[in-house]
């Protein structure tokens, strides 16, 4: 498993229940959004927003931000 992908059984649903969980501004109606909440210093949950009884996954702000550049830029700018 990568070192910014982080996977934890033990995350229990209260704790993401209490979570701030934001969508993108440029979101539509129809709910085909992921929702991300930051989960501590460390790392940043993101969850399918049609489905959020489902765990989401954990990102390392690293990680999450290479994501993003690789869908704004394209996935070759990304790759360095």
């Amino acid at each position: 498993m990568s070192a910014y992908l982080a996977h934890d059984d033990n995350l229990d649903a209260p704790v993401l229940d209490g979570l701030h969980w934001r969508r993108s501004s440029r979101s539509v109606g129809m709910n085909n959004c992921v929702e991300a909440a930051r989960l501590d210093t460390r790392l940043l949950a993101v969850r399918d927003s049609k489905d959020t009884g489902r765990p989401p996954l954990r990102f390392s702000p690293t990680a999450w931000s290479a994501f993003v550049s690789a869908l704004r830029d394209g996935p070759d700018v990304a790759a360095g």
